[in-house]
């Protein structure tokens, strides 16, 4: 079996902690490849040499220099890219954030659960989004 390809594009070190450990929980072999905004990962999936196919991409919003958003609208009109499967995953509980991106044809919409100074237990959406999800789009295209 190959192992899937993951691209977690996020510009925040402490999230992306945040989703390799949820993705270490998976049990299914994967790479992870990490871009720190929109214009990285543009570059990764556009490499001349060896342009990145993801089996899905993590997308936050609020990045710096191109946001999630403005990637989105890209990829969207780019005739190699505008089938990749994208899961937002952001803090914005804007509604017309998740509407655009709705509208820009994503997978899924992940609120992080972000808390870091507080040390009680709590449901953390990017586990369950891994442990359910994740693994099942996974396992299909890998099967």
């Amino acid at each position: 079996m190959r192992k899937a390809n993951i691209l977690l594009i996020e510009d925040d070190e402490l999230d992306t902690i945040s989703v390799e450990r949820s993705l270490k929980k998976l049990e299914i072999k994967y790479i992870l490849h990490t871009a720190y905004n929109g214009i990285e990962a543009l570059k990764l999936l556009r490499d001349e040499k060896n342009p990145l196919s993801p089996d899905v991409i993590f997308l936050d919003i609020n990045m710096p220099k191109m946001n999630g958003i403005e990637f989105l609208k890209i990829i969207r009109n780019d005739a190699d890219l505008k089938d990749l499967k994208v899961f937002v995953m952001t803090t914005s509980s804007e509604s017309i954030d998740r509407t655009t991106a709705e509208g820009l044809g994503i997978s899924g919409y992940i609120i992080k659960p972000l808390n870091y100074n507080d040390n009680t237990k709590r449901s953390d959406s990017m586990d369950a989004f891994v442990q359910f999800h994740l693994r099942k789009i996974l396992l299909n295209e890998n099967t």
